[in-house]
């Protein structure tokens, strides 16, 4: 790699992990490469086959190295059996690289549940963090044209305190990778009304109420599934549970319309001639909407950035992956958001000191 590695930003690579294969992986570097003088890689994996598919890229042999590793993390790997076994992986590796300081961040395809244990071991949760959450850019109507969601898988559980560094993380999220000076978040539920939804939802209300000022966010307070793609909020707060099942359909459903449209567009003369004249504005909603282009989730709460991609990413999916990666490790994201976690920390013990006072004092 003939690059002044102080001039870029490093991209640590996984580039075994997908669906398709490392020469996906390698044309989504180079699609990159080519849109950005300031990005380095180090690809991790079959060192002999990646040299031959690098070698093939225009330019990227000048800003990749590549790093040999012997084993490969399948989608059906088992976390626990990764952390024992999976120290000659590429994804060991390539979170290793960020764990050295060599890259600024990681990005991987690979199997999302083995890729957050090995991230939360290698990297460890940044101090204050109880649970880290995976954050996703969700399609909305407001300017920027999306939301931040977490947790939208990276843990099941959470209480009331891990909502409220949801929203803090989220919030940092939202101000480094979208730009929004003072994100507007929404803690989903079941209604919109205070006395509705689990105890945890309701104690986790009080709480970013009362951090919302010294934090900087403003907090629209309970919102419902209609309001994801809404341009009420920029941030929405929830449970791993909740939010990967709200993802998961949002992508069903997204594919059944984009295939509805297709059947209707084909199915007599008069719409193909209709599906003709709107070509123009088909493609800019297909461009839009299609989910190569917000790829990537990006695991928040550890000392390190790591952007996941999906599985079945192409090369355009790649590309968008690794654009997120390095926008965020540009910005310097990773240290904004430790400190936000922690001010939101301090922020909340003043509040319980402050409760205990008056409670004293009746």
């Amino acid at each position: 790699m003939t690059m002044d590695a102080a001039k870029r930003t490093i991209v640590s690579v996984d580039a075994m992990g997908g669906d398709l294969g490392p020469a996906a992986v390698v044309a989504g570097l180079a699609l990159s490469a080519d849109k950005n003088p300031d990005i380095g890689f180090i690809l991790h994996g079959d060192k002999p086959k990646l040299e031959k598919l690098v070698a093939r890229k225009r330019n990227l042999s000048d800003v990749c190295e590549i790093r040999h590793a012997d084993e490969v993390v399948t989608m059906d790997d088992k976390p626990s059996q990764v952390m024992r076994n999976g120290q000659k992986t590429s994804m060991w590796s390539a979170i290793d690289a960020v764990r050295n300081h060599e890259a600024d961040v990681a990005v991987s395809c690979g199997n999302t549940g083995a890729l957050m244990v090995l991230s939360m071991v290698r990297l460890r949760k940044l101090p204050g963090v109880n649970r880290p959450a995976i954050a996703c850019l969700w399609p909305s109507d407001n300017p920027g044209g999306f939301n931040v969601m977490l947790d939208v898988g990276a843990d099941i559980r959470a209480d009331d305190k891990d909502l409220l560094q949801y929203a803090l993380m989220g919030a940092s999220y939202a101000r480094n990778g979208l730009g929004i000076k003072r994100p507007r978040i929404g803690l989903l539920n079941v209604g919109t009304e205070e006395h509705k939804g689990r105890t945890e939802l309701k104690n986790a209300h009080e709480l970013i109420t009362s951090v919302a000022d010294g934090a900087d966010i403003d907090f629209v307070g309970f919102i419902e599934g209609g309001d994801i793609p809404s341009d009420r909020v920029d941030v929405i707060v929830t449970d791993g549970f909740t939010g990967n099942v709200a993802l998961k359909t949002g992508e069903g459903t997204a594919n059944l319309v984009s295939g509805q449209l297709r059947q209707a567009f084909n199915a007599t003369p008069l719409s193909k001639i209709a599906a003709l004249l709107a070509m123009t504005s088909l493609r800019r909603l297909s461009k839009r909407m299609d989910p190569r282009r917000n790829n990537g989730g990006v695991f928040l709460g550890l000392n390190g950035t790591v952007v996941k991609s999906h599985g079945s990413a192409d090369a355009t999916g790649i590309s968008a992956a690794v654009k997120l990666a390095f926008e965020l490790a540009k910005s310097g994201f990773n240290q904004k958001l430790a400190a936000r976690v922690a001010s939101g920390d301090a922020s909340r013990q003043d509040v319980a000191t402050e409760s205990r006072q008056g409670e004293q004092q009746e």
